[in-house]
């Protein structure tokens, strides 16, 4: 069965596939030769999520499921949330968005955040939407070379290490992604069967 992620991140497909189940077959929008960026417009994560897999199965007929994410901040009363990719402006570079993240916080005690991913999986008969969520904490400074986004700069709840210093298999057991993906797996292997 062939099934598309609604994404150009390519570092996310890596960590996608990792726990994929046999018998699907992932396309990327980079596997497509589709290059124009999907609008993210709509005010929650989890409207972007089903604005983004909509759009990409009615332009491929194929099952589809895109998600969107975002980092929470207690002290920022929930930013960057939506925003996540877009924090630092037209600099839509990690370390841009994590310098932003960082000089907001410079002055706060409270450093709890939370990332939420929520996965929307969309074909001709079903839209379903699956989130994840991971409590922790903002460091003071980036620690780590693994992942992308603020992964060097989260340190999940009951952990001591970032995202960032943590091997792709260390994250997948933490992760809100992870935990989204477990709930859409489910999902899927009940669907493939």
């Amino acid at each position: 069965m062939k099934i598309i992620f609604a994404s150009h991140n390519q570092k996310k497909a890596v960590e996608i596939r990792s726990v994929l189940p046999e018998g699907l077959s992932l396309l990327t929008l980079h596997d497509l030769a589709l290059n124009e960026e999907i609008p993210e417009e709509e005010p929650t994560i989890e409207g972007n999520s089903a604005f983004k897999a909509n759009w990409v199965f009615k332009r491929f007929g194929l099952p589809c499921f895109a998600d969107d994410t975002g980092l929470e901040v207690h002290a920022l009363n929930g930013a960057p949330g939506v925003h996540s990719a877009r924090y630092a402006g037209s600099d839509r570079s990690d370390d841009a968005n994590i310098n932003k993240l960082l000089e907001s916080l410079v002055h706060s005690s409270d450093r709890s955040a939370q990332f939420k991913t929520v996965m929307t999986y969309c074909d001709v008969n079903t839209q379903i939407q699956f989130t994840g969520i991971v409590k922790g904490v903002i460091t003071n400074e980036k620690v780590g070379e693994f992942g992308f986004g603020y992964d060097p700069v989260f340190i999940p709840e009951d952990q001591t290490l970032t995202f960032g210093q943590m091997s792709l298999a260390q994250k997948n057991l933490y992760s809100h992604r992870a935990r989204a993906m477990a709930q859409f797996i489910d999902f899927l292997k009940a669907k493939i069967v």
